[in-house]
C-alpha cells in the first residue's frame, strides 16, 4: 500500500528531485506548487495564501493517511536589513514562513488522529551561521529550524515527528538565479563565481538536488523513527569551519 506525501514546491530544485524520489519509494506525492509538473498529484496553489494550503491540504486529509508532510516552498532575497523593505520581509516572510505555518497546521489533525507522522522543513545552512547580504532569507530559515524543533515537543505524545534539513549550498535554479543577479548587479563573470562558491566548501564542490532528497527520504523512513527536533545538515562541511 502506497504511503502518502503532501510537499509544497515540488515542481523544480530540491522539490522536484524530492517528488521523483518518493514517488520511486511507493509514496503518493501531492506537490502543492504555483508551476505545474510532470510529477506527482500536482495542486495548484499559491503558498503565501494560508487558505489555499489550508483548504487544499484539508481535501487531500479527507481522502488519505498523511504520512509526510515536507515544506519545501520557498524564494531567496539578497539584502542587507537597511536595502530591505517592509514588502521585502512580508513577501519572504508569507511564502517561506506562513507556508510552512499553514502546511503543518494542515496536517496535524489528520496525524494526529493515526498517531503517527513525520514533518520535515527545508531550512538552510544560514539556521546555524549567518551571512552577508542575507537578513530576510536568514531570518526565515531560521524560523523553519525553530519551527520545527517546538513542534516536535509539541507533538511527540502523538507520534508525530518533526524535524528540519538544513542544506548548504546546492545547485538547483534558485542556485543559478542568484547568482545571474549578483553578476548582473556586479559585472562579474558567472563562472569565475561558480569556481568561488564551489571553492568555498571544505569537499569543494556545490551539493546536488539529489543528495538532499535522500536525506529528506531518510527522515521520513522508519529507519529515522527516533530522529525528531533535529536540524540535519548537509552542507560538505561548511558549517564546521
Amino acid at each position: 500500500m502506497k504511503k502518502t506525501c503532501v510537499i509544497t514546491g515540488g515542481s523544480s530544485g530540491i522539490g522536484l528531485s524530492i517528488v521523483k524520489l518518493f514517488q520511486q519509494n511507493n509514496y503518493q506525492v501531492f506537490n502543492l506548487d504555483l508551476s505545474p509538473s510532470a510529477f506527482g498529484e500536482f495542486c495548484q496553489c499559491d503558498i503565501s495564501d494560508v487558505n489555499q494550503v489550508t483548504n487544499i491540504i484539508r481535501n487531500i486529509s479527507q481522502q488519505h493517511t498523511l504520512d509526510v508532510l515536507i515544506s519545501n516552498a520557498g524564494i531567496h532575497f539578497s539584502a542587507t536589513i537597511e536595502n530591505t523593505t517592509e514588502a521585502d520581509l512580508d513577501k519572504v516572510f508569507n511564502i517561506n514562513v506562513k507556508g510552512a505555518f499553514a502546511a503543518i497546521k494542515a496536517v496535524l489533525p489528520n496525524m494526529k488522529a493515526n498517531n503517527k507522522g513525520a514533518i520535515i522543513l527545508m531550512s538552510s545552512d544560514q539556521a546555524l551561521v549567518a551571512k552577508h547580504n542575507s537578513f530576510a532569507y536568514n531570518l526565515s530559515k531560521t524560523a523553519l529550524a525553530s519551527m520545527a524543533k517546538t513542534t516536535a515537543l509539541d507533538y511527540a505524545a502523538f507520534n508525530i515527528r518533526a524535524n528540519a534539513v538544513c542544506p548548504g549550498t546546492i545547485e538547483t535554479p534558485l542556485y543559478h538565479q542568484a547568482i545571474d543577479s549578483y553578476c548582473e548587479k556586479s559585472g562579474a563573470n558567472k563562472a569565475d563565481i561558480h569556481c568561488e562558491e564551489a571553492a568555498r566548501q571544505p569537499l569543494n564542490r556545490l551539493g546536488q538536488p539529489e543528495e538532499v532528497a535522500e536525506l529528506v527520504l531518510f527522515l521520513a523512513s522508519d529507519k529515522a523513527k527516533f530522529i525528531t527536533g533535529s536540524l540535519q545538515v548537509i552542507d560538505g562541511g561548511y558549517t564546521a569551519q
